[in-house]
């Protein structure tokens, strides 16, 4: 293996991996060094000349013209009768500069070369990719589909690098297969075994800002701002905006004519369901704006508790609970307050919260009866049993067991 051949191969490298010319000249030179420093001893005699575009590397030996019989390090030292064979009018005292041809270092110290090399431009790349991700992280990203696990999905990017889609950070009915491009957010960069492990997301609220700033060209350029965002991923969000400009409804700009911006994101995000509210500082106007579509008759503060009892008509309980729960769930993420909801002229003191129950109560069940209104024990126990089986998924035998225990808190 000659200079020519050891350099070509990785200037083929740098070109895959964009590590610039540089860098490259750097890293030959001083592999270059250590070796001739290892046979050496030394290096300060020695030149090396790195020529990337040629695809050369050439090695000169600087020595000191002694007297016959005075050559101690024959290294950095040459005979003058030696000196004069090369050039006649050298003397005592002048330096001889010879090329080091590859073939003297020997075919193992090559290889061991070569394998140098390879070591530190994997370095490279590895502390290359960290930073470039490093800095991107909170930005979106499309990469394709390269290999499909049940704990996490590998996709790789425009690159050729490879990054990962954990489970964990998937939108519950996300299906992808191997080849189909997909987006998510880069969410975070480990370093794993001295490698870089570039962590993605689709759950991430900073995935769903960066869809609308796609979509929506006033969240872009900064005329509309995204003040908060919560989700239930594949469920729904809350997304409360503000626009500087009374002139730009940033409501209507998010949602688009008919839709048509939100839809795009909503697709996105699996059918996720969007509500985009206005940001308000005025935390009881910002809680009923939460809760929308419900309609709220009034509200209590307790800013030291950082609670809020909501007050609504019957109808417009379930409502503001929303299925599962989700919307009083994310209606109090996204004010900052734990919200309390209470049936208008139906407050009881003594009445019980269901998540009291939670230790005796599955969280499912306790989900199935806040989604037909009934938060607290006395008003799962106003309806029938006959009634709750109608209006929940729930069977006689469950509906009858909740009863039970709903019934010992009062006896």
């Amino acid at each position: 293996m000659d200079s020519l051949e050891l350099v070509d191969s990785f200037s083929e490298f740098k070109e895959l991996k964009n590590i610039d010319k540089q860098t490259m000249q750097h890293v030959l030179e001083d592999v270059f060094r250590a070796m001739l420093k290892k046979k050496f001893n030394t290096d300060e005699h020695i030149d090396v000349i790195v020529n990337i575009d040629k695809g050369d590397v050439q090695i000169f030996l600087n020595k000191e013209i002694v007297d016959d019989g005075e050559v101690e390090d024959p290294n950095t030292e040459i005979a003058l009768s030696n000196a004069i064979k090369i050039e006649p009018d050298f003397e005592i005292g002048e330096e001889v500069t010879e090329e080091f041809k590859f073939v003297d270092f020997g075919r193992r110290n090559i290889l061991s070369l070569r394998q140098n090399l390879i070591s530190r431009i994997m370095e490279l790349e590895k502390d290359h990719l960290y930073k470039l991700y490093k800095e991107r992280i909170g930005d979106i990203i499309t990469g394709e589909v390269y290999q499909v696990w049940k704990k996490e999905i590998m996709v790789i990017d425009d690159e050729g690098n490879e990054l990962i889609l954990p489970k964990s950070e998937q939108i519950p009915s996300d299906y992808f297969k191997k080849g189909e491009s997909i987006r998510a957010v880069v969410a975070k960069v480990d370093m794993r075994n001295s490698s870089p492990v570039i962590i993605l997301s689709r759950t991430a609220p900073e995935f769903l800002e960066r869809l609308f700033e796609l979509e929506v060209p006033e969240v872009f350029d900064g005329l509309i701002t995204i003040k908060r965002i919560v989700r239930e991923p594949g469920e729904r969000a809350k997304v409360a905006v503000e626009s500087y400009d009374d002139r730009v409804d940033p409501v209507g700009a998010c949602v688009g004519m008919k839709g048509s911006r939100i839809h795009g994101i909503v697709r996105e995000l699996r059918n996720e369901n969007i509500d985009v509210i206005n940001f308000t500082s005025n935390p009881q106007l910002f809680i009923q704006r939460a809760l929308s579509p419900a309609k709220i008759s009034s509200i209590e503060i307790d800013e030291e508790d950082g609670r809020a009892k909501v007050f609504l008509k019957p109808d417009q309980v379930s409502l503001a609970i929303g299925k599962g729960g989700h919307n009083i769930k994310l209606g109090g993420r996204l004010t900052g307050y734990e919200l309390d909801v209470y049936r208008e002229g139906e407050v009881d003191i003594e009445d019980v919260d269901l998540e009291e129950f939670a230790d005796e109560i599955d969280s499912w069940i306790l989900d199935e009866l806040k989604a037909i209104g009934c938060d607290t024990a006395k008003a799962v126990l106003a309806i029938s049993v006959e009634d709750m089986t109608k209006r929940t998924d729930l069977e006689e035998e469950t509906i009858q067991e909740v009863f039970k225990i709903l019934n010992a808190e009062f006896e």
